[in-house]
């Protein structure tokens, strides 16, 4: 098997240039790098990324932590952190953390010592919790922002409100908003977002939940929903509002107008619905790259990004 004294010396350069071609090769001229390159192909050189990871203090994994696996949200985001970090020759791992008791921070910190960062996504915790569980390793808070921490979120407060702004003024006076699960970040910010919009355009507004982002508590948020006789609802998730949609049609009811998702609008053949649909994928991406950058530059200071989520109005 070659070594990478074996391509120094058919590259012939030091043992030395020839393991900054790979680890550095900024530090090297183009030309000596590709001869490096070249050298290593001929010999069937592979370089060992994971022992000059090991040598330089890190890991070359990165935790992604979600509080469940039973929301499909979470599954795009990991499909984008995942294509990131593997362009940037990192691993990523997918750990379940609800993250809502101190108990959990001991998991945490046996975690910090296998990994070079994390990518958390704790809707739920108080601030100080997760303040305190990615303390110990650059961290990159997804769909939550907390002062002072690095993080990225998908605007979805205000397309709430701009949905619930387009039904009042397209005569829906009687609106439901049906939160999401109890303690979320989000939730608080699209409930405040979508009571602001009512209010300003006087429109009725009933508030129901909290509630998970199932099917079955759609099902069993109809109820509420339906003594409110709403002619629009806004779900916290699309699993909500079929769950909703779902027990109206059982009862032999008509449902209201259920915001969702444009693949399930289109798959269910509705018209006049509107849809919102964050870019889990690049929410996923855009967390990870902030997380490479702190792994490589700890002292980067904390930033806050939103991602713009539009609502579509279909035909």
């Amino acid at each position: 098997m070659a070594t990478i004294a074996d391509v120094a010396t058919l590259a012939g350069v030091s043992k030395a240039t020839a393991s900054r071609a790979f680890s550095r090769p900024e530090m090297v001229s183009p030309a000596t790098a590709q001869r490096v390159r070249d050298a290593a192909g001929k010999l069937g050189f592979v370089v060992n990324n994971t022992a000059r990871l090991l040598a330089g203090g890190r890991t070359g994994v990165i935790a992604l932590v979600v509080p469940t696996l039973d929301n499909s949200f979470f599954t795009p985001i990991i499909g984008g952190a995942q294509a990131r970090a593997d362009a940037a020759g990192f691993q990523l791992t997918v750990v379940v953390h609800p993250l809502e008791r101190t108990g959990e921070l001991a998991a945490f910190e046996r975690l910090s010592r296998q990994v070079d960062g994390f990518i958390v996504v704790a809707p739920r915790g108080t601030d100080d919790l997760v303040v305190t569980a990615g303390g110990s390793k650059p961290s990159v808070l997804v769909d939550r922002e907390i002062d002072g921490v690095t993080s990225v979120v998908a605007d979805t407060a205000s397309a709430f409100g701009s949905l619930a702004e387009r039904f009042v003024r397209d005569g829906h006076e009687r609106l439901v908003y049906v939160g999401g699960p109890e303690g979320s970040w989000q939730d608080a910010q699209r409930t405040a977002a979508v009571r602001a919009a009512a209010e300003a355009l006087g429109a009725r507004l009933g508030v129901v939940g909290p509630h998970p982002s199932t099917f079955a508590a759609g099902v069993a948020a109809a109820a509420d929903v339906r003594r409110h006789d709403p002619t629009a609802v806004i779900p916290y998730a699309t699993a909500i509002g079929l769950g909703i949609q779902y027990a109206y049609l059982a009862d032999g009811a008509k449902p209201p107008v259920v915001s969702s998702e444009r693949a399930i609008v289109e798959a269910l053949g509705l018209r006049g619905v509107p849809a919102i649909d964050v870019d889990g994928q690049e929410l996923g991406r855009l967390a990870a790259e902030l997380v490479i950058a702190r792994i490589a530059d700890p002292a980067t200071p904390p930033a806050q990004s939103r991602l713009v989520v539009p609502v579509d109005w279909g035909a």
